[in-house]
Order: structure tokens, then C-alpha cells, then sequence
């Protein structure tokens, strides 16, 4: 990794992913920079009082946790359908993650602390990825240093990014379950374990209320795309930015 001592592989390629979903309308596309932007201002909303220390960065980190590439720039086909990749399709790739690290530490150290962190929250469990996250781990020390903060805070920050990925992603998944039932967002930096539901008005109501509001709105975009099959991804990209935005707002309520 270019600058920041760990040794580059070479032989990966770089893949861009995005989270793709198959509707009655077709596919229904949401770039990972919309992913985050939703994650971030989930972020934004958390209880004042328990807001983990270098909270701007914080946020920012949430926002750019996944922004190493652009989608729409090289957008990529599956060789067995011709359809869109799925980002649940992607493997560990050296290029990919050098990449992600090198723009989040460009913004600074405790944005790329936290970025390393998700990096090894994704691969710690990949064989190819384990001598990477080795190398990520042992330069935690040295970085946390150099940004001044203690294990415990890089922690805190770290495990609220994750649970407001998380819950990004069932968003955007459209994960969420009918009939009111409740399923699991992640545990949250307090450690309580987080639930959501859908009220019969279409509110996204969160157990326990971990933010300041009562409730509040967000939102994020997708690309509605009729064609299933592409030739080949030049004609998928000429779609995909060609493609109908549409804006999903939401309420999450107490």
C-alpha cells in the first residue's frame, strides 16, 4: 500500500460494486456513495450525549467507509447472466482496499484508522486477506499514535460506522420485514443490540432509541433500469448513466 508501509501484491484486479436489486420494474441500482451518504446521516443523528470523541471524522469516515472507486466510471456485467455485479459478489482485492486506504488517509489519519478497521471487519475471516490484515493490525499502534486517540476511542467511532452500515444496508436492500416484525440492525457502540420494524404508517422504528430527534428523515437514490441483459458493460455504463434517478426518503421514528 502505496505510503503506508504495507507491501503491495500485485496480480488483483480492481472491481467496482455496486448493491443491486431485482424489482418488477427491473433493476433497481444503488451506488455504494449512496450507500454511505444514508449511512452517514443515520451517523449524524446519534444521541448527542454518547457521540464518540473526533466526531466530525467520524461522520465523514461513515460517509466514505467504501468510496474507493467510482461505479458509474466502469461499471461491471456478471460473465454467467450479462446482468449488473452485486456488491455481495465481491472478494478481497489488494488494489481495491490499497485504494480505499490510501484516499481515507489522505484525509487523515483517524478517518484511515477507522477505514482499516472496516477492512478487517470485512476480511479478517478471508484466507487470502490474512497476512493484509495482519500487516493493518500491526500498524494500528504506530497510527492511533501519530492521531492521538486511544484504542478505546478508534473503537467506539469504528463500532458506530458499522452499526450505521449496517443499517444503511437493509435499507437499501429493502430488507426490511412486513407485518411489523423485528430484526436485528447490529450491536452499537454502547453494546445494546439494535432492532428495527416498519410501523403501519411506513416509519422505520428503532429499539432502543439510540438518537438525539425523535425522529427523522433520510434518504438515498437508486437507478431504475427495465433492460436485464447487456451486451457488454460499455452498453450497461450508456444505461446505467442514462438511467432514471430515483430519490427514497424515509422516517426513522422513536
Amino acid at each position: 500500500m502505496c505510503g503506508l508501509g504495507i507491501a503491495h501484491i500485485p496480480g488483483a484486479l480492481t472491481y467496482h460494486h455496486m448493491i443491486v436489486n431485482y424489482t418488477q420494474q427491473g433493476w433497481s441500482i444503488i451506488l455504494q456513495r449512496s450507500h454511505g451518504l444514508l449511512a452517514a446521516q443515520i451517523c449524524a443523528h446519534w444521541r448527542k450525549t454518547e457521540r464518540p470523541p473526533r466526531w466530525i471524522e467520524t461522520v465523514i469516515a461513515t460517509a466514505e467507509h467504501d468510496d474507493w472507486g467510482d461505479e458509474l466510471a466502469t461499471p461491471e456485467l456478471n460473465d454467467a447472466t450479462s446482468g449488473p455485479v452485486n456488491f455481495k459478489m465481491k472478494k478481497f482485492e489488494i488494489t481495491r482496499c490499497d485504494r480505499l486506504l490510501e484516499l481515507a488517509f489522505a484525509k487523515g489519519r483517524f478517518v484511515g484508522l477507522l477505514t482499516a478497521r472496516h477492512i478487517r471487519f470485512l476480511y479478517s475471516g478471508d484466507a487470502a486477506a490474512k497476512a493484509y490484515c495482519s500487516k493493518l493490525k500491526a500498524k494500528e499502534s504506530k497510527w492511533r499514535k501519530e492521531a492521538q486517540v486511544t484504542d478505546q476511542h478508534i473503537s467506539a467511532s469504528y463500532e458506530l460506522l458499522e452499526f450505521c452500515d449496517a443499517f444503511s444496508l437493509l435499507i437499501c436492500q429493502g430488507l426490511m420485514q412486513p407485518q411489523g416484525r423485528k430484526m436485528e440492525i447490529s450491536s452499537g457502540p454502547d453494546g445494546k443490540k439494535y432492532q428495527v420494524s416498519v410501523s403501519e404508517t411506513g416509519n422505520l422504528q428503532v429499539s432502543p432509541w439510540p438518537f438525539e430527534e425523535k425522529s427523522f428523515q433520510v434518504s438515498y437514490e437508486s437507478r431504475q433500469l427495465r433492460q436485464l441483459t447487456f451486451s457488454n458493460a460499455d452498453e450497461f455504463k450508456e444505461k446505467l448513466l442514462d438511467a432514471k434517478v430515483i430519490l427514497h426518503q424515509l422516517t426513522i421514528a422513536d
